[in-house]
Order: structure tokens, then C-alpha cells, then sequence
């Protein structure tokens, strides 16, 4: 988090950003509140440590506009003896707290150190909001290339444009209110209401409540009222009751056609016959009017070892070690596991093979064979030609090598001892292109 200090008194100015800088904010001067406006737009990385008492643009003025420019910036005032009224009120306007002089340094950094948490919190929910409304950063986290993540996405493509309701189904951890969050973004209704209810974490009053709302209390809107126009995604679907079932059924059929409110149903059924069997008949064909089954990741063949890959280099960059390379063995064992988690699991795992890493101990199999007392040979999974298996591997390598290069190709070529038309081939073959790593 950036500290941009604002003072006309050089001293002051100095005496703050070496104290701040030493507790390890990264500072900037500034002698007005004109010329630190030129540098502080409505995405400023951090915190504003304002004097009140300036020539030209005062303080208080200073705030105002910065509030105009962002309402969310942290802003510290340090006010002369006596200003504590004034102080009261800039802290209505929008001030994060003030210093009264003489103030205590520690009491500046703990107060620094607080705001730059608030506003890295500010941050990272705007850019959440943007990231949950934006398609087409939704459909790059739907990570492979095997060809059931091929047709899931040309699917969410398609039925982003449609009306009708939709039912997702699929295993445990294999990222249904993704694709939830990306039939919304991809269509019509993308800058409308997205409502998210889980039907299994509240008793049947309280979620009639939330989901229809009580009558004759002053309460906030219910959920179908809040969601009109857009999304409403029912997590957990099959955990509604008979009369709940009956109470939205009746909700769906009073929207008319074509519908007001898309529902799309979520389903945790381990077996797609099972949220069928869960859902009174009529209900069950209203929301399957279109339907999504998301592949388990144990059927999706190299995407397994492309998503431990991109995981495995976030979660390296995040507690600064290397990344693990993973051995051919390795690559075959991550291949044959289970996954009954899917990709929630392999996440997982991701994380501790880099805190391994760090560590200096420890391997992949131990990790898969912790994480799936299931992992005996015959239960690895249902098996897979070597060729397969040679050729994921090979896949996996050439990918991590280009990206560890950054796309050269001479440095790629020396590492694997591939002369240049041989790996332009195999680039070709697994679909790999070298602009995508610059």
C-alpha cells in the first residue's frame, strides 16, 4: 500500500515519510493538495496522510474532492490543537480518523497500517465485482483444453443468450456457481441483478423467509424480489421441501414466459439422477428446461495437469518459493488419482506441494496418497494408453517451459534438446502458441 503524504511544511513532510517508510510503506510527497490530485485517481493503491491547515486548497477542501474522486480512499487529516470539531466533521464527510498534534508515530502507523487494510479490502472487492460481472474473464477460469471443457464452454455460450431456467449438476468441487456466475456475465442480463442462495444452510422457516419473505413485516426484500430482472441461482436445489418446491414452482409459473428472472439450479446430487428423484416432476422440468452436467475432473484427461500447473505457479508467486517440477512418474500419478474432490482437491494440493516446496520435503504422492486412501493401483482410476499418458506429460513440459522462457523459443529449444521444427510440431499438435507466453 502506497502513503501519500500531502504538507506544505517540508519538514513535516520528510519527518512523516521516513518514519511511515521505515514501518514499510512505500511513501510519496507532495507540498499541495492541488499537486497531490494529479497523481491520486479513483483506483489509488493506498492510504492519503493529509495536513489540515494549508495554503490555497485547505485540507477539509482537499478531502471533498478526494471524495469526489473516490469515496472509498482512506484518508487521514493531522489537525492543529483545538480543530477537533472541525476534525468530527471532516470525519462525517468521510475522513478514515484524524491526528491531533503533537501526535504519536506509533499511533500514525497503527492508524496507516489499518486504513491500507481497509482499502486493500476496498480494492479487491471492486475488482471481484468487475471480475463476477465481466464474461470474459469468467470463461478463462474455466482452465483446459480437453474436449469436455471445450463443449461446457461453447455450452455457457449459448445458454448465456437464452431465457429459460437452467439446472448445473455435477460432482462435488467441480465449479458449478462458476459457471453459474458465467452463464450471467455472457448474456443479456449480465449488468442485472445475480442473487445467490444456498438452500442447504438454512432451516426451512428461515429460508422461506429469505427466498418469498414474510408477510406483513417490514423486512428487507425477499430474494425474488431483489434478484427481478436478473439471476436468482438456488445452490443446493435438492434440499428444498415439498412445499418450498410447490411455493417456487408457483413463482416460476406466475413470471410467464418468456421469464422475468432467471433461476439457474444448482445441484449436489452425487448422481444426476438423484436431483430427478429429489425434485417434485413438474419443478424438476421447469428448471431443466436447459441443463448443464460439468464434467468430473478425473475425466478430463491433460487439463489435470495444465490446472496443477497454473495453481501450482499462483500459490509459488503468493508464498514466494519456485514452483515444484513435476517428474514424469509424477504426471502420471496426478493423472491416474480420483479426485473426488475434483478440482476443489486439486487446489489443495496445489497449495501444499508449494508449502512442501518451501519446506524442502515432501512429494506430490505423498500428498495424493494422503489426501485418497483410496489411491491402491486398482483404484487409481480406470486407466488411460500409455500414449496418453506420454503425451500429456509432454504437453505439461513444453507449456512450462515456454512460460518459465517467456516465449523463446532458443531458450526453450536448448532446455529440451528439441531442434526448432520439431517443437514447432509439437507446439501445433497440443495446441500451444508461442504468443500466448510473451
Amino acid at each position: 500500500m502506497k502513503i501519500a503524504i500531502v504538507d506544505d511544511e517540508q519538514d513535516m513532510r520528510q519527518s512523516i515519510s521516513q518514519w511511515l517508510a521505515l514501518s514499510g510503506f512505500d511513501t510519496e510527497t507532495y507540498a499541495s493538495a492541488e499537486e497531490a490530485l494529479k497523481a491520486i485517481g479513483a483506483e489509488y493503491p493506498g492510504v492519503v496522510v493529509t495536513d489540515v491547515k494549508m495554503p490555497g486548497m485547505d485540507g477539509m477542501a482537499f478531502l471533498k474532492r478526494l471524495m469526489g474522486v473516490d469515496s472509498g480512499i482512506p484518508v487521514i487529516l493531522i489537525t492543529g490543537h483545538g480543530d477537533v470539531p472541525m476534525a468530527v466533521e471532516a470525519m462525517r464527510i468521510g475522513a478514515y480518523d484524524f491526528l491531533e498534534k503533537p501526535f504519536n508515530p506509533d499511533r500514525m502507523t497503527d492508524l496507516a497500517k489499518r486504513a491500507g487494510q481497509q482499502r486493500r479490502l476496498t480494492l479487491d472487492n471492486r475488482a471481484l465485482r468487475r471480475e463476477l460481472s465481466d464474461g470474459t474473464v469468467l470463461m478463462r477460469k474455466l482452465i483446459g483444453s480437453s474436449p469436455v471443457m471445450e463443449r461446457l464452454r461453447e455450452d455457457i455460450l449459448d445458454l448465456g443468450q437464452a431465457d429459460g431456467h437452467v439446472l448445473i449438476t455435477g460432482e462435488t468441487g467441480t465449479g458449478k456457481t462458476l459457471v453459474a456466475h458465467a452463464l450471467h456475465a455472457v448474456g443479456p442480463r449480465a449488468g442485472k441483478q445475480f442473487v445467490v442462495l444456498s438452500c442447504a444452510a438454512h432451516e426451512e422457516e428461515e429460508l422461506s423467509a429469505k427466498l418469498f419473505g414474510p408477510v406483513g413485516e417490514d423486512q428487507d426484500k425477499p430474494l425474488v424480489e431483489q434478484a427481478r430482472g436478473g439471476t436468482l441461482v438456488l445452490e443446493d436445489v435438492e434440499a428444498l421441501s415439498q412445499a418450498l418446491q410447490a411455493r417456487l414452482l408457483t413463482f416460476i409459473n406466475d413470471q410467464g414466459t418468456p421469464a422475468e428472472t432467471r433461476i439457474v439450479a444448482i445441484c449436489n446430487a452425487p448422481e444426476p439422477d438423484q436431483c430427478e428423484g429429489a425434485l417434485r416432476p413438474d419443478l424438476f422440468y421447469r428448471l431443466a428446461a436447459m441443463r448443464i452436467d460439468l464434467p468430473p475432473l478425473r475425466q478430463r484427461g491433460e487439463d489435470i495437469l495444465t490446472l496443477f500447473t497454473r495453481f501450482g505457479e499462483q500459490f509459488s508467486e503468493e508464498y514466494g518459493t519456485e514452483a515444484p517440477q513435476v517428474t514424469a512418474q509424477e504426471a502420471a500419478q496426478l493423472l491416474q488419482a480420483p479426485w473426488p474432490g475434483n478440482v476443489r482437491q486439486l487446489i489443495n494440493i496445489a497449495e501444499r506441494a508449494i508449502l512442501q516446496q518451501r519446506r524442502g520435503s515432501g512429494s506430490i504422492a505423498s500428498l495424493l496418497m494422503s489426501d485418497n486412501t483410496q489411491m491402491a493401483p486398482q483404484a487409481m482410476g480406470e486407466g488411460k494408453p500409455l500414449k496418453e499418458y506420454v503425451e500429456a506429460f509432454e504437453r505439461m513440459l513444453i507449456d512450462n517451459t515456454m512460460r518459465r522462457h517467456r516465449g523463446s523459443i532458443a531458450s526453450v529449444m536448448e532446455e529440451l534438446c528439441l531442434p526448432r521444427r520439431t517443437l514447432n510440431e509439437k507446439m501445433a499438435k497440443y495446441g500451444l502458441s508461442r504468443s500466448d507466453y510473451l
